[in-house]
């Protein structure tokens, strides 16, 4: 990238948006094609499927370490979630709340209509049977993960929730009580995803996998996304800021909070104030400074974008298609926006989404807010349409049916409509010998 202004401690780049090879670079996700790492995760998906318990049990101990049993049993969650901090304690019962609160209004609703005179159309929705929750047990533990994800299903209606964390801690199993979660497994990578896929004679096939991973879960819910439904693919966390105006300060600690999760995380800030751009940046060295994770992250996928006007700043963040998306002001939604989800004025920190407003923090990222949004309660359950037809009704469908069918060159289609009617085609040579 062309560097157009870097102070002593400046730990993050500030570009301009006409450098149309820098800003093409940034906006694309980090290549992640690797034959060769692809073909190891669908060794190990195979595995799964073919061994069983024995090839998941022999994964899990060498990538998650297990040395206890598989299943967390009901008895040891109760007395984990004890031990845990009061506060957090409450923290976890509020923020559940909230994600039911929102979830509940996020499921498609029943409907009957009558199309036209005997033409009745009937919206049913029926919840998954059962779903599994995929916790990341990394550096941190992440009960807010799993309260994103089993929360929608509880409220969805679905019986059984399934939740794996290589490593989860007693935070994520007070999560998992206050959740409503079925079964909790000590498994966790491309392993558990499989076992959830595929099931084994310990962990049970589920409907659909939900929730995020690094990147051997992520190759494997591509691999069993034709067997098990998948939310979707979910990268390396993003944030775009779009601000003309603001305390640097906080636009610095929300890059910087996004920053933090991963080396590969991207955050980018867009402007149209240079000034602006530049107390961003002299802010971003002070409160990066000492942190290894945050300044690899800007380092590799960050920058600050200077464009000419308000517009083309958000023509900018459109075409990144971000994970989050902060806004500074109302005046930046009235018009079309492409992100996971959008924050908008001051104190709409991106950080309240992920822990306490109640909408979900399972966002798409790497452009795929291009064609959907994030993880809600509708992931959990299926819309099917019920059709009922009297015979008027089907009279007057009758001209319609046949026309199209019979210029699909569908003949027996249309007939199907007219043996209800008593009257056949003579059309068909075959029909005719039948008759």
């Amino acid at each position: 990238m062309r560097l157009v202004r870097q102070g002593e401690r400046v730990g993050i780049e500030i570009v301009e948006a006409s450098d149309t090879r820098a800003v093409t670079r940034l906006l694309t996700p980090p290549a992640r094609e690797d034959r060769a790492f692809t073909r190891r995760v669908q060794r190990i998906v195979d595995d799964v499927k073919t061994g069983g318990d024995r090839a998941l049990l022999r994964f899990a101990r060498t990538f998650d370490g297990l040395t206890a049993p598989m299943e967390v049993p009901a008895d040891e969650m109760i007395d984990a979630a004890a031990r845990v901090d009061p506060a957090v304690r409450r923290a976890i019962r509020r923020a559940a709340a909230n994600i039911a609160r929102v979830a509940f209004r996020q499921i498609p609703t029943h409907w009957d209509l009558e199309v036209a005179p005997g033409v009745l159309v009937e919206q049913r929705v029926e919840p998954l049977a059962r779903v599994g929750c995929y916790v990341p047990g990394g550096r941190f533990p992440l009960p807010s993960s799993l309260l994103m994800t089993a929360v929608p299903a509880r409220v969805a209606g679905v019986r059984e929730v399934i939740a794996v964390c290589p490593r989860p801690e007693p935070a994520v199993m007070a999560a998992a009580l206050e959740a409503g979660v079925t079964r909790l497994f000590r498994i966790g990578g491309a392993h558990a995803i499989a076992a959830l896929a595929y099931g084994t004679k310990t962990i049970p096939r589920v409907d659909k996998i939900v929730g995020p991973g690094n990147r051997y879960v992520a190759a494997a819910k591509a691999i069993v996304a034709g067997h098990s439904a998948i939310d979707f693919y979910a990268g390396p966390t993003e944030i775009v800021i779009v601000a003309g105006g603001g305390r640097p300060e906080w636009i610095a600690a929300d890059l910087i909070a996004q920053a933090e999760h991963d080396p590969d995380a991207r955050a980018v800030f867009i402007t149209w104030s240079r000034p602006l751009a530049a107390r961003v940046a002299k802010a971003v060295a002070v409160r990066g400074a000492g942190r290894t994770i945050v300044a690899r992250s800007l380092r590799a996928h960050g920058a600050i974008v200077v464009t000419k006007t308000k517009d083309e700043a958000v023509a900018l963040a459109n075409r990144f298609a971000p994970e989050h998306l902060v806004v500074d002001r109302e005046e930046l939604i009235k018009r079309p926006l492409t992100a996971g989800a959008v924050f908008v004025g001051a104190y709409t920190a991106q950080v309240a989404g992920d822990y306490a407003t109640g909408s979900n923090h399972v966002l798409p990222t790497a452009g795929a807010a291009r064609f959907r949004g994030g993880l809600t309660a509708a992931d959990f359950v299926r819309v099917m349409s019920v059709q009922r037809v009297t015979r008027a009704g089907l009279k007057r469908l009758a001209p319609t049916i046949t026309a199209l069918a019979r210029a699909e060159g569908l003949e027996a289609h249309a007939e199907s409509i007219e043996a209800r009617l008593g009257r056949f085609s003579h059309h068909s040579p075959a029909t005719s010998h039948q008759r």
